[in-house]
């Protein structure tokens, strides 16, 4: 594990004067408008609307007294709960804040950039203590909101960018040249990669381009690929196996590498069901040691994605920086996670 240090937030929530100054509209104007109230023009609409959304801007639905309080909820904002990878974050957020005041609220964004904004949006509005979001790639309206909201922010899974504030994760780019490695100390060399669309999914575009830097440093290049859009399914990880491998079968690829595990198993089932021999006629790895998947009929090779460490540090940075809001913000922790062989991966090949 590795700590940095990242940016820190400012501690002054915007405005309506911030608004009504960047937008040279008048307070009670700008009310209207972000409240939906009143008469107002469609040109002045725009400017005051312009103005918000390029600061960051966002209303306070707390009314009355608690106006300017904070309330003791922490805005998480994942891309999806069907995917196995962040209940186990949740877990993780759960075991900290369980001992404090604070309570999670999850935000569910489909992965779709629009959607996290909206979220992001309707979250800040009733004054988290703090947000843990997803990833470090967001439009710069979420940027602009979350640089403004004056609480602490936790982006998690990854820290191969530049945070807002403190970051969480592992390096997706060094997961990638990591397991490439282990691929070509093993002697594999027709190799492809079957993994979801990018760029949306980020952190496995990251992967993808840390495993094809090794591989070019040692001469070798993807021999074929296969994207798809939507769940990790064990059904698409044997239909893109399928398709791959039949393909190419005048030169026969000797291993094949996949964005996830899900995909991985569907891959690591179809070619048991067609008698092909896994490590030894081809090797297969996938990425974020899923357990569940322990139940196969070989171990898949993966690598771990620290998800449960993940969870509870970050849960850590925001429980520590609300107990004491005069804390520096801007910490960056970096985990590492470890590579597991399992039955689809030959190990380094002993020199003679």
């Amino acid at each position: 594990m590795s700590q940095g240090s990242g940016k820190t937030p400012s501690k002054r929530p915007l405005t309506l004067r911030d608004v009504s100054e960047a937008s040279g509209v008048s307070e009670m104007t700008v009310s209207r408008v972000l409240r939906n109230r009143g008469d107002v023009s469609e040109a002045t609409r725009s400017k005051v609307l312009e103005a918000a959304r390029a600061l960051g801007y966002v209303p306070n639905k707390i009314a009355g007294a608690l106006a300017s309080s904070r309330v003791n909820l922490v805005a998480v904002i994942i891309p999806s709960m069907s995917n196995m990878v962040f209940p186990e974050v949740m877990t993780g957020i759960s075991q900290i804040l369980d001992d404090t005041e604070l309570q999670p609220v999850v935000g569910v964004t489909n992965y779709k950039p629009e959607r996290e904004e909206t979220v992001l949006y309707q979250m800040l509005s009733w004054r988290p203590s703090g947000v843990i979001i997803a990833g470090l790639e967001h439009t710069e309206a979420a940027k602009a909101m979350m640089g403004a909201a004056g609480i602490p922010i936790v982006e998690i899974m990854d820290t191969d960018g530049e945070p807002i504030d403190s970051a969480v994760g592992i390096s997706h780019r060094r997961a990638g040249r990591k397991m490439a490695q282990a691929i070509i100390d093993a002697g594999y060399k027709r190799i492809g990669f079957l993994g979801t669309k990018m760029p949306l999914d980020h952190r496995a575009r990251k992967r993808f381009e840390g495993f094809t830097e090794i591989l070019a440093k040692a001469g070798l290049e993807i021999a074929d690929s296969e994207f798809y859009s939507g769940g990790s399914a064990l059904a698409k990880g044997r239909e893109m196996t399928e398709a791959m491998l039949q393909r190419n079968q005048e030169e026969p690829l000797d291993f094949l590498y996949y964005s996830n595990d899900m995909i991985g198993a569907g891959g690591l089932l179809y070619c048991l069901d067609n008698g092909i021999d896994v490590p030894g006629e081809i090797g297969l790895a996938g990425f974020n040691g899923i357990e569940f998947l322990d139940g196969l009929p070989r171990k898949l090779a993966t690598m771990d994605a620290c998800r449960v460490e993940v969870g509870r540090a970050a849960a850590e940075i925001i429980a520590k920086r609300v107990e004491n809001p005069d804390a520096p913000g801007g910490e960056i922790i970096t985990l590492e996670p470890s590579l597991e062989f399992g039955d689809t991966l030959k190990r380094k090949k002993k020199p003679l």
